[in-house]
């Protein structure tokens, strides 16, 4: 199976730089609703049966122009939302987004019991990711989309993917694509690691762009 993992569009929280984590979370920037709009050209020619996204606002409205251009709904799927920032939600500080980022370090290290105050710690992100894409791979299909979150992807491809490496600890924006093959019993290869927006307009950014931290290497 391919599995295309595609990081939502621009959201206002991205723009400011803030650990914006809870669901449903903010919708779309103007720009975040033209890089959804984008990925129905950039993926013109790869095969998609199926359009999943996380319960997070942002996912869902990045998904629909793509799917709604293959006929397809988007399926929310449960567990696949961003890894949970916990008493540092909505910071913009960099003592609170160096130790967002230190957690997930120390889990692509193998610190599965690393976490932030009161967030999430590895086991428990594994747990739900895992689950919820044992659910994609049992509907048989060849080709899916997941639309979901820059921090999540980056770090359960890290440690779920053989062949991610050091990759798993680069940046990935807004509409990035990370392509795996295999599924969940296999195991899972990479195929294409692509961090910059897939239909472009990464030279749209506004000046006043923050450090986007879920999206940071």
């Amino acid at each position: 199976m391919r599995l295309m993992l595609i990081r939502h569009g621009q959201t206002p929280a991205n723009v400011e730089g803030s650990l914006d984590t809870f669901l449903p979370g903010p919708g779309l920037t103007d720009l975040g609703a033209r890089q959804a709009s984008a990925l129905v050209d950039a993926l013109a020619e790869r095969e998609v049966q199926a359009v999943f996204a996380s319960e997070a606002t942002r996912a869902q409205l990045t998904a629909e122009p793509l799917a709604a251009a293959r006929g397809l709904p988007v399926e929310v799927l449960p567990g696949v939302y961003e890894v949970q920032a916990g008493a540092l939600e909505r910071r913009t500080d960099e003592t609170s987004i160096t130790a967002y980022i230190t957690t997930l370090r120390l889990w692509r290290e193998g610190d599965l019991d690393a976490s932030t105050p009161g967030g999430e710690d590895g086991h428990q992100m594994l747990k739900r990711v895992d689950a919820a894409v044992d659910a994609i791979c049992d509907r048989g299909l060849d080709a899916a989309v997941l639309v979901s979150h820059g921090a999540l992807i980056r770090t359960w491809s890290g440690l779920r993917c053989a062949g991610t490496g050091q990759l798993a600890a680069e940046s990935l924006d807004n509409t990035g694509i990370v392509t795996l093959e295999g599924d969940q019993t296999s195991g899972w290869r990479l195929v294409s690691w692509n961090n910059a927006p897939a239909g472009g307009l990464e030279d749209d950014l506004p000046e006043t762009a923050q450090a986007d931290p879920t999206g940071a290497g």
